[in-house]
Protein backbone atom coordinates (compact mmCIF):
# COMPACT_ATOMS: atom_id res chain seq x y z
CA UNK A 1 0.00 0.00 0.00
CA UNK A 2 2.86 2.40 0.76
CA UNK A 3 4.28 1.77 -2.71
CA UNK A 4 0.89 2.55 -4.24
CA UNK A 5 0.61 5.81 -2.30
CA UNK A 6 4.19 6.75 -3.16
CA UNK A 7 3.35 6.16 -6.83
CA UNK A 8 0.47 8.63 -6.57
CA UNK A 9 2.64 11.22 -4.82
CA UNK A 10 5.25 10.83 -7.55
CA UNK A 11 2.69 11.62 -10.24
CA UNK A 12 1.32 14.57 -8.27
CA UNK A 13 4.71 16.11 -7.58
CA UNK A 14 5.85 15.72 -11.21
CA UNK A 15 2.71 16.91 -13.02
CA UNK A 16 4.61 19.94 -14.29
CA UNK A 17 6.66 17.52 -16.41
CA UNK A 18 4.13 14.73 -16.94
CA UNK A 19 1.35 16.94 -18.35
CA UNK A 20 3.39 18.32 -21.29
CA UNK A 21 4.66 14.80 -22.04
CA UNK A 22 1.06 13.54 -22.15
CA UNK A 23 0.10 16.35 -24.52
CA UNK A 24 3.03 15.44 -26.78
CA UNK A 25 2.08 11.75 -26.77
CA UNK A 26 -1.54 12.59 -27.60
CA UNK A 27 -0.40 14.73 -30.52
CA UNK A 28 2.04 12.10 -31.82
CA UNK A 29 -0.19 9.02 -31.39
CA UNK A 30 -3.83 10.13 -31.73
CA UNK A 31 -5.12 6.95 -33.38
CA UNK A 32 -3.36 4.63 -30.90
CA UNK A 33 -4.87 6.50 -27.94
CA UNK A 34 -8.39 6.81 -29.39
CA UNK A 35 -9.55 3.86 -27.25
CA UNK A 36 -9.41 6.13 -24.17
CA UNK A 37 -12.16 8.49 -25.35
CA UNK A 38 -15.18 6.48 -24.06
CA UNK A 39 -13.55 6.28 -20.63
CA UNK A 40 -13.02 10.01 -20.14
CA UNK A 41 -16.41 10.74 -18.55
CA UNK A 42 -16.30 7.97 -15.90
CA UNK A 43 -12.62 8.72 -15.20
CA UNK A 44 -13.40 12.38 -14.65
CA UNK A 45 -16.37 11.59 -12.40
CA UNK A 46 -14.15 9.29 -10.33
CA UNK A 47 -11.46 11.94 -10.06
CA UNK A 48 -14.02 14.51 -8.89
CA UNK A 49 -15.42 12.07 -6.31
CA UNK A 50 -11.97 11.37 -4.87
CA UNK A 51 -11.15 15.08 -4.66
CA UNK A 52 -14.41 15.79 -2.83
CA UNK A 53 -13.71 13.19 -0.13
CA UNK A 54 -11.62 15.80 1.66
CA UNK A 55 -14.65 18.01 2.20
CA UNK A 56 -17.53 17.89 4.67
CA UNK A 57 -20.46 19.91 5.94
CA UNK A 58 -18.45 21.39 8.82
CA UNK A 59 -16.05 23.00 6.29
CA UNK A 60 -19.02 24.57 4.57
CA UNK A 61 -20.44 25.72 7.90
CA UNK A 62 -17.21 27.45 8.94
CA UNK A 63 -16.87 29.14 5.57
CA UNK A 64 -20.50 30.23 5.34
CA UNK A 65 -20.16 31.82 8.77
CA UNK A 66 -17.71 34.26 7.14
CA UNK A 67 -18.44 33.89 3.41
CA UNK A 68 -16.90 37.09 2.03
CA UNK A 69 -13.52 35.58 0.91
CA UNK A 70 -15.28 32.66 -0.79
CA UNK A 71 -17.78 34.93 -2.53
CA UNK A 72 -15.04 37.27 -3.76
CA UNK A 73 -12.98 34.33 -5.03
CA UNK A 74 -16.00 32.94 -6.88
CA UNK A 75 -16.81 36.37 -8.30
CA UNK A 76 -13.29 36.77 -9.65
CA UNK A 77 -12.95 33.25 -11.04
CA UNK A 78 -16.51 32.83 -12.35
CA UNK A 79 -17.34 36.32 -13.58
CA UNK A 80 -14.39 38.70 -13.85
CA UNK A 81 -11.79 36.44 -15.47
CA UNK A 82 -14.13 34.98 -18.13
CA UNK A 83 -15.23 38.53 -19.03
CA UNK A 84 -11.64 39.78 -19.34
CA UNK A 85 -10.62 36.63 -21.25
CA UNK A 86 -13.52 37.17 -23.66
CA UNK A 87 -12.65 40.83 -24.23
CA UNK A 88 -8.95 40.15 -24.86
CA UNK A 89 -9.56 37.02 -26.96
CA UNK A 90 -12.08 38.88 -29.12
CA UNK A 91 -9.61 41.71 -29.61
CA UNK A 92 -6.71 39.40 -30.50
CA UNK A 93 -8.40 36.40 -32.16
CA UNK A 94 -11.86 37.68 -33.06
CA UNK A 95 -11.58 36.26 -36.56
CA UNK A 96 -11.72 32.73 -35.14
CA UNK A 97 -14.83 32.26 -32.95
CA UNK A 98 -13.77 28.72 -32.01
CA UNK A 99 -10.48 29.94 -30.55
CA UNK A 100 -12.29 32.68 -28.62
CA UNK A 101 -14.73 30.07 -27.32
CA UNK A 102 -11.86 27.81 -26.21
CA UNK A 103 -10.19 30.67 -24.34
CA UNK A 104 -13.42 31.65 -22.58
CA UNK A 105 -14.13 28.00 -21.71
CA UNK A 106 -10.63 27.71 -20.24
CA UNK A 107 -11.45 30.45 -17.73
CA UNK A 108 -15.09 29.50 -17.09
CA UNK A 109 -14.37 26.11 -15.54
CA UNK A 110 -14.43 25.62 -11.75
CA UNK A 111 -11.52 25.95 -9.36
CA UNK A 112 -8.89 23.21 -9.67
CA UNK A 113 -9.04 20.33 -7.20
CA UNK A 114 -5.25 20.41 -6.89
CA UNK A 115 -5.42 24.02 -5.66
CA UNK A 116 -6.14 22.73 -2.14
CA UNK A 117 -2.81 20.88 -2.17
CA UNK A 118 -0.92 24.10 -2.89
CA UNK A 119 -2.97 25.97 -0.28
CA UNK A 120 -1.97 23.40 2.34
CA UNK A 121 1.69 23.55 1.32
CA UNK A 122 1.85 27.29 2.09
CA UNK A 123 -0.19 27.33 5.27
CA UNK A 124 -3.36 28.61 3.67
CA UNK A 125 -6.94 28.23 4.89
CA UNK A 126 -7.70 24.71 3.67
CA UNK A 127 -11.28 24.84 4.97
CA UNK A 128 -11.91 27.95 2.89
CA UNK A 129 -10.23 26.29 -0.09
CA UNK A 130 -12.29 23.12 0.19
CA UNK A 131 -15.57 25.00 0.59
CA UNK A 132 -14.81 27.30 -2.35
CA UNK A 133 -13.84 24.30 -4.45
CA UNK A 134 -17.08 22.48 -3.66
CA UNK A 135 -19.35 25.47 -4.34
CA UNK A 136 -17.47 26.31 -7.55
CA UNK A 137 -17.79 22.70 -8.70
CA UNK A 138 -21.46 22.29 -7.80
CA UNK A 139 -22.40 25.58 -9.48
CA UNK A 140 -20.42 24.85 -12.67
CA UNK A 141 -23.25 22.99 -14.47
CA UNK A 142 -25.08 26.33 -14.41
CA UNK A 143 -22.25 28.86 -14.58
CA UNK A 144 -20.30 27.39 -17.52
CA UNK A 145 -23.17 26.98 -20.03
CA UNK A 146 -24.64 30.32 -18.94
CA UNK A 147 -21.31 32.13 -19.38
CA UNK A 148 -20.73 30.63 -22.82
CA UNK A 149 -24.29 31.39 -23.89
CA UNK A 150 -24.24 35.01 -22.68
CA UNK A 151 -20.81 35.83 -24.10
CA UNK A 152 -20.77 33.73 -27.27
CA UNK A 153 -24.33 32.62 -27.91
CA UNK A 154 -24.61 34.96 -30.87
CA UNK A 155 -21.57 33.53 -32.66
CA UNK A 156 -21.32 29.90 -31.47
CA UNK A 157 -24.08 27.36 -30.90
CA UNK A 158 -24.08 26.29 -27.25
CA UNK A 159 -26.16 23.29 -26.13
CA UNK A 160 -26.93 24.71 -22.69
CA UNK A 161 -29.36 21.97 -21.57
CA UNK A 162 -27.16 19.09 -22.73
CA UNK A 163 -24.04 20.62 -21.19
CA UNK A 164 -25.78 21.20 -17.87
CA UNK A 165 -26.98 17.60 -17.75
CA UNK A 166 -23.57 16.13 -18.53
CA UNK A 167 -21.80 18.38 -16.04
CA UNK A 168 -24.30 17.42 -13.38
CA UNK A 169 -23.29 13.77 -13.84
CA UNK A 170 -19.57 14.37 -14.32
CA UNK A 171 -18.92 17.09 -11.73
CA UNK A 172 -21.71 18.16 -9.38
CA UNK A 173 -23.11 14.77 -8.31
CA UNK A 174 -19.67 13.10 -7.79
CA UNK A 175 -18.56 16.13 -5.73
CA UNK A 176 -21.64 15.96 -3.54
CA UNK A 177 -21.30 12.17 -3.25
CA UNK A 178 -17.70 12.50 -2.04
CA UNK A 179 -18.68 14.98 0.64
CA UNK A 180 -21.65 12.85 1.78
CA UNK A 181 -19.47 9.71 1.99
CA UNK A 182 -16.95 11.58 4.12
CA UNK A 183 -19.67 12.90 6.43
CA UNK A 184 -21.49 9.57 6.79
CA UNK A 185 -18.20 7.79 7.52
CA UNK A 186 -17.34 10.39 10.21
CA UNK A 187 -14.23 11.54 8.39
CA UNK A 188 -12.96 8.09 7.39
CA UNK A 189 -13.57 9.00 3.75
CA UNK A 190 -10.88 11.66 3.97
CA UNK A 191 -8.56 9.82 6.37
CA UNK A 192 -8.71 6.29 4.90
CA UNK A 193 -10.53 6.08 1.56
CA UNK A 194 -9.18 9.21 -0.13
CA UNK A 195 -5.46 8.30 0.29
CA UNK A 196 -6.13 4.86 -1.20
CA UNK A 197 -8.00 6.29 -4.19
CA UNK A 198 -5.66 9.25 -4.71
CA UNK A 199 -3.07 7.41 -6.85
CA UNK A 200 -5.85 6.03 -9.07
CA UNK A 201 -7.22 9.57 -9.44
CA UNK A 202 -3.78 10.78 -10.53
CA UNK A 203 -3.65 7.97 -13.12
CA UNK A 204 -7.14 8.99 -14.27
CA UNK A 205 -5.91 12.57 -14.76
CA UNK A 206 -3.00 11.35 -16.88
CA UNK A 207 -5.32 9.24 -19.03
CA UNK A 208 -7.73 12.15 -19.47
CA UNK A 209 -4.91 14.45 -20.60
CA UNK A 210 -3.70 11.77 -23.02
CA UNK A 211 -7.15 11.31 -24.50
CA UNK A 212 -8.00 14.99 -24.77
CA UNK A 213 -4.63 15.80 -26.33
CA UNK A 214 -5.50 13.67 -29.35
CA UNK A 215 -8.12 16.26 -30.28
CA UNK A 216 -5.51 18.98 -30.81
CA UNK A 217 -3.15 16.79 -32.86
CA UNK A 218 -4.07 18.35 -36.26
CA UNK A 219 -3.52 21.86 -34.90
CA UNK A 220 -0.25 21.14 -33.09
CA UNK A 221 1.13 19.46 -36.20
CA UNK A 222 0.22 22.47 -38.32
CA UNK A 223 0.92 25.43 -36.06
CA UNK A 224 0.12 28.82 -37.53
CA UNK A 225 1.21 32.23 -36.21
CA UNK A 226 -2.30 32.64 -34.81
CA UNK A 227 -2.10 29.36 -32.87
CA UNK A 228 1.33 30.31 -31.53
CA UNK A 229 -0.23 33.58 -30.41
CA UNK A 230 -2.94 31.62 -28.57
CA UNK A 231 -0.26 29.60 -26.75
CA UNK A 232 1.53 32.77 -25.67
CA UNK A 233 -1.74 34.40 -24.61
CA UNK A 234 -2.80 31.40 -22.51
CA UNK A 235 0.56 31.35 -20.74
CA UNK A 236 0.51 35.07 -19.96
CA UNK A 237 -3.14 35.30 -18.95
CA UNK A 238 -2.91 32.18 -16.78
CA UNK A 239 -0.02 33.75 -14.88
CA UNK A 240 -2.13 36.82 -14.05
CA UNK A 241 -4.78 34.69 -12.34
CA UNK A 242 -2.64 34.29 -9.23
CA UNK A 243 -2.12 38.03 -8.93
CA UNK A 244 -5.87 38.71 -9.04
CA UNK A 245 -6.40 36.86 -5.77
CA UNK A 246 -3.17 38.08 -4.19
CA UNK A 247 -3.79 41.77 -4.89
CA UNK A 248 -7.40 41.65 -3.75
CA UNK A 249 -6.45 39.87 -0.51
CA UNK A 250 -3.60 42.32 0.17
CA UNK A 251 -5.69 45.42 -0.54
CA UNK A 252 -8.52 43.94 1.53
CA UNK A 253 -6.05 43.22 4.37
CA UNK A 254 -7.08 39.60 4.69
CA UNK A 255 -5.07 37.25 6.99
CA UNK A 256 -2.17 35.37 5.44
CA UNK A 257 -4.00 32.02 5.30
CA UNK A 258 -6.92 33.61 3.43
CA UNK A 259 -4.54 35.38 1.06
CA UNK A 260 -2.88 32.07 0.14
CA UNK A 261 -6.25 30.40 -0.49
CA UNK A 262 -7.56 33.24 -2.64
CA UNK A 263 -4.31 33.42 -4.61
CA UNK A 264 -4.27 29.80 -5.65
CA UNK A 265 -7.99 29.50 -6.28
CA UNK A 266 -8.12 32.45 -8.64
CA UNK A 267 -5.04 31.10 -10.42
CA UNK A 268 -5.80 27.40 -10.86
CA UNK A 269 -8.61 25.95 -12.96
CA UNK A 270 -10.09 22.50 -13.52
CA UNK A 271 -8.72 22.32 -17.05
CA UNK A 272 -9.72 18.67 -17.42
CA UNK A 273 -13.37 19.69 -17.06
CA UNK A 274 -12.96 22.22 -19.86
CA UNK A 275 -11.23 19.68 -22.07
CA UNK A 276 -13.98 17.09 -21.50
CA UNK A 277 -16.65 19.64 -22.43
CA UNK A 278 -14.71 20.82 -25.47
CA UNK A 279 -14.35 17.25 -26.71
CA UNK A 280 -18.05 16.50 -26.22
CA UNK A 281 -19.66 19.64 -27.57
CA UNK A 282 -17.35 21.62 -29.84
CA UNK A 283 -14.98 21.32 -32.82
CA UNK A 284 -11.36 20.33 -32.26
CA UNK A 285 -10.17 23.92 -32.60
CA UNK A 286 -11.99 24.79 -29.34
CA UNK A 287 -9.93 22.14 -27.57
CA UNK A 288 -6.65 23.81 -28.55
CA UNK A 289 -6.65 26.76 -26.09
CA UNK A 290 -8.01 24.55 -23.31
CA UNK A 291 -5.31 21.91 -23.67
CA UNK A 292 -2.61 24.55 -23.87
CA UNK A 293 -3.53 25.38 -20.29
CA UNK A 294 -2.19 21.99 -19.20
CA UNK A 295 1.26 23.04 -20.42
CA UNK A 296 1.37 25.95 -17.99
CA UNK A 297 -0.80 25.32 -14.93
CA UNK A 298 1.45 23.15 -12.75
CA UNK A 299 4.59 24.97 -13.87
CA UNK A 300 3.04 28.32 -12.98
CA UNK A 301 1.79 26.96 -9.65
CA UNK A 302 5.32 25.86 -8.77
CA UNK A 303 6.86 29.16 -9.91
CA UNK A 304 4.29 31.16 -7.98
CA UNK A 305 5.02 28.95 -4.99
CA UNK A 306 8.60 30.20 -5.07
CA UNK A 307 7.30 33.77 -5.26
CA UNK A 308 4.93 33.07 -2.37
CA UNK A 309 7.81 31.78 -0.22
CA UNK A 310 9.77 34.97 -0.95
CA UNK A 311 6.77 37.19 -0.20
CA UNK A 312 5.91 35.46 3.07
CA UNK A 313 9.56 35.45 4.18
CA UNK A 314 9.75 39.18 3.42
CA UNK A 315 6.61 39.82 5.47
CA UNK A 316 8.03 37.78 8.36
CA UNK A 317 11.27 39.75 8.21
CA UNK A 318 9.35 43.05 8.19
CA UNK A 319 7.28 41.97 11.19
CA UNK A 320 10.47 40.91 12.98
CA UNK A 321 12.11 44.27 12.38
CA UNK A 322 8.95 46.08 13.52
CA UNK A 323 8.89 44.01 16.68
CA UNK A 324 12.55 44.74 17.41
CA UNK A 325 11.88 48.45 16.84
CA UNK A 326 9.06 48.45 19.37
CA UNK A 327 11.27 46.68 21.91
CA UNK A 328 14.02 49.25 21.34
CA UNK A 329 11.62 52.14 21.94
CA UNK A 330 10.36 50.50 25.13
CA UNK A 331 13.94 50.10 26.31
CA UNK A 332 14.67 53.79 25.65
CA UNK A 333 11.61 54.81 27.63
CA UNK A 334 12.86 52.76 30.57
Amino acid sequence: MQTWKAFGKFIGSHLAFIAPICVALGVLFPSQLAFLKPWVTPLFAFMTFQGALGNNLSNLGRTFAHPAPMLVTLLVSTVAMPLVAFALATLLFGGSPNLVLGIVLEYSVPVAVVSTMWIGMFGGDVSLGLATLLISTVLSPVTIPLTLHLLLGQTVEVDVAGMMGDMLVQIALPALAGMVVNDLSRGRGKAELSPVLAPAAKVALVLIILSNSTGVAPYMRNLTPQLVGVIVFIGLFASTGYFWGLLIAKLWRRPREVMVAMTYQTGMRNISAGAVLAAQYFPGEVMFPVMMGTLFQQVLAACFGSFMRWLLAREDAALGQKGRGILSQDALRC
